[in-house]
């Protein structure tokens, strides 16, 4: 069975993962853009464009309103704080890993006991 939350999540950094759709996400922070405002840094076609923004709307980034043939993009920051709270995880991990290291490297003493406690599979804190 599929956790609709992970399968939410990788299609976030699916989406995130291709420059074009970073790029044009930065513009949306600026306000809402049409297809052709958005496909207009690129050279690409609006078809081209559209499919970046349809990779992005699947991923519920991005939502699109149609005011008579011209498309209006906006950006849906929601599924950015499941990312965020997802790579703050490894953000915990390495902040716990760099300064055990500062602490060694400056003499300290011995490197404090590893306080960062790792999730087991279901994310829970073990």
């Amino acid at each position: 069975m599929v956790d609709h939350r992970e399968y939410a999540l990788d299609q976030v950094f699916h989406a995130l993962g291709d420059l074009t759709r970073r790029r044009m996400l930065r513009a949306l922070a600026g306000g809402e853009r049409s297809v052709s405002q958005l496909a207009a840094p690129f050279a690409m076609s609006l078809a081209a464009a559209s499919k970046h923004i349809k990779v992005l709307e699947g991923a519920g980034l991005v939502a699109r309103r149609v005011q008579g043939r011209v498309h209006f993009c906006r950006l849906e920051p929601g599924p950015l704080a499941s990312a965020n709270e997802w790579l703050g995880f490894y953000e915990r991990f390495w902040t716990s890993r760099l300064d055990r290291l500062d602490a060694l490297l400056r003499g300290d003493g011995q490197p404090a006991e590893q306080a960062f406690t790792i999730p087991n599979a279901n994310g829970d804190d073990t």
